[in-house]
């Protein structure tokens, strides 16, 4: 237990920190509210409630395109440490990867053949 101690302080430390610095800048920080900044902001578009003015709605592909990015970013993540000991980790090390690798790869190969990589 003795070894999780500085782990278990420097947390506490983070979290007091935290909460100190919103506090603070809750009671210290300006106070200015008006309309323009209580209204809903997004990409410099001014939003509207009807969809036939041009605002509206993202369109879902947006979120599909953000989510795509984000499986093949933890691809990526999982390729670093496995790069870093490939020696140490020998053929059991490679076929595991050549197996998650492949499995990336046939949902790649689905979501391209259904489209979800065309820019409309």
């Amino acid at each position: 237990m003795n070894l999780y101690v500085p782990i278990l302080v420097l947390g506490a430390i983070a979290a007091a920190f935290a909460v100190f610095s919103v506090g603070v800048a809750r009671f210290v920080g300006p106070r200015r509210r008006n309309r323009a900044k209580l209204e809903a902001y997004e990409c410099g578009i001014d939003p509207s409630p009807t969809p036939s003015s041009g605002g509206g709605r993202f369109p879902v592909k947006f979120y599909l395109t953000a989510m795509l990015f984000i499986i093949f970013d933890i691809e990526i993540v999982f390729l670093y440490p496995w790069a870093v000991h490939f020696d140490v980790l020998g053929t059991f090390g490679l076929l595991a990867m050549a197996l998650f690798l492949v499995n990336v790869t046939v949902a790649y190969v689905y979501e391209w053949r259904r489209g979800g990589l065309a820019w409309d």
